[in-house]
């Protein structure tokens, strides 16, 4: 991003610090090694193959207006195009398999992966979820308008922006959204630990937060003087339905303060490869323990996590492992998607941070698992408020049923026996509702 990121980003790494062995004994970590670390404190195209997917909305019509929102940074245009409608799933029939792709402070600098992504999604029928931080559109000069909750004014643990990062985030973002891509949240200064880190803030703390993080969205061409610009094409209070706190800290009174303020999802957590449940009224969409190849114990599926487990706190180990650290991590969250695609079909969902560590080798391994995956039968690479969408659409006589499954555990009498049985009746004035009585 802009040269005062890029310094933050370095000053941030240099004092990375690996957490906890285990994440709430869900690791089940091997004596002397580390797993299931918290996330870090910082961060031609071809036809799809298999069954199809959901339709496809229609993108708005031609003269839809363009209604801007305050200063111009933003604007509603209708509903978002290339997002697909949530189709309940039939008595019997077997659940697709879903893949979340997740960036946590999603911005555009030098190293270019925002774009680069964005094409690799496209290459391969996927849709992503862009978690901004909303720092990333506010430039160092106007630092002092951001407040984090329990610090002075203009304190940032990842930096600012400059009008070049800026407008160049902007931009794909802009473009992001268009594609049927997902812009949600990772808050603002990136506090972690003691000292005033999320996980000691209130929830009307979160909720300022929050607050914060929409206001530098709703506003990025006053801060930045790009007034000329385009906006973003969306209603950042209608588009925000969900995130992820920095280090995965603050989950319980953050889903709090969430639920309140409409918010529909959470993956801040650890979870095992099983169906999501709702918690304080959000889906908990958590990212998941996947084995570890070479290793008797589980790992989080987050890029920061394999790092830590490979080469410690140093973002640039042995240069001549990280071939193998790349193709370590692609292995296990393949034999993670595997164990889910032959079994119980929990959707996946996938962290990770537009990084260089270890060579870029984490790059490397999630672009790889994107194009093995993402065009096998019934899989469905979306994002989370694609899978959000669909969870809300289905019967919950069948959700329930799902989450029935232990992982990897596919139903032993079949699919169409386990989610048979008779169909509930859709709500009324909905398609499949029954007609109404004379």
């Amino acid at each position: 991003m802009a040269a005062t990121h890029r310094t933050a980003a370095k000053r941030l790494a240099a004092g990375i610090t690996a957490a906890a062995a285990c994440a709430a004994a869900l690791a089940g970590c091997a004596t002397g090694e580390t797993g299931g670390s918290a996330e870090h404190r910082a961060e031609k195209t071809k036809p799809r193959q298999g069954a199809p997917g959901p339709k496809k909305a229609k993108p708005a019509a031609p003269g839809t207006p363009i209604k801007l929102i305050g200063d111009g940074s933003t604007a509603y245009t209708g509903r978002q195009p290339n997002l697909p409608r949530a189709e309940r799933l039939r008595p019997g029939q077997k659940p697709p398999q879903f893949v979340v792709f997740s960036w946590d402070g999603a911005g555009e600098d030098s190293q270019k992966l925002f774009s680069h992504f964005r094409k690799v999604a496209k290459e391969n029928n996927a849709a992503m979820t862009y978690f901004l931080s909303g720092v990333y559109l506010l430039p160092e000069g106007k630092a002092d308008k951001y407040h984090a909750p329990q610090h002075s004014a203009g304190r940032s643990d990842i930096g600012f922006n400059d009008a070049k990062g800026i407008k160049d985030t902007v931009e794909q973002l802009r473009g992001a959204w268009l594609e049927g891509n997902e812009i949600g949240t990772h808050f603002n200064g990136h506090f972690c630990g003691k000292g005033g880190g999320v996980g000691q803030w209130s929830v009307a703390e979160w909720k300022s937060e929050i607050q914060q993080a929409k206001s530098f969205v709703k506003g990025w061409k006053t801060n930045s003087g790009l007034n000329r610009s385009a906006p973003l094409p969306f209603d950042y209070d209608k588009e925000l339905i969900g995130a992820r706190t920095p280090c995965l800290e603050g989950k319980e009174n953050f889903t709090r303060a969430a639920s309140e303020l409409g918010f529909r999802y959470d993956t801040s957590g650890v979870n095992n490869q099983v169906w999501p449940k709702k918690k304080n009224g959000l889906w908990d969409l958590s990212m998941q323990l996947v084995p570890f190849k070479g290793h008797s114990y589980e790992q989080l599926t987050m890029d920061y996590n394999f790092m830590v487990n490979q080469s410690g706190t140093a973002t640039q180990g042995d240069p001549a492992k990280r071939e193998y650290w790349g193709d370590q991590m692609r292995d296990s969250l393949l034999a993670g998607f595997d164990r889910a695609y032959k079994g119980n079909r929990a959707p996946l969902v996938i962290g990770n941070h537009f990084e260089s560590w270890n060579g870029g080798t984490y790059m490397r391994a999630v672009e790889e698992t994107v194009e093995r995956v993402c065009k096998k039968p019934d899989v469905r690479c979306v994002s989370f408020r694609q899978l959000t969408d669909w969870l809300d659409a289905q019967n919950p006589k069948a959700l329930k049923k799902l989450g029935g499954l232990g992982v990897g555990e596919g139903p032993k009498q079949g699919w169409e026996s386990y989610l048979g049985g008779k169909r509930a009746p859709a709500p009324k004035g909905v398609p499949g509702a029954p007609a109404a009585k004379s």
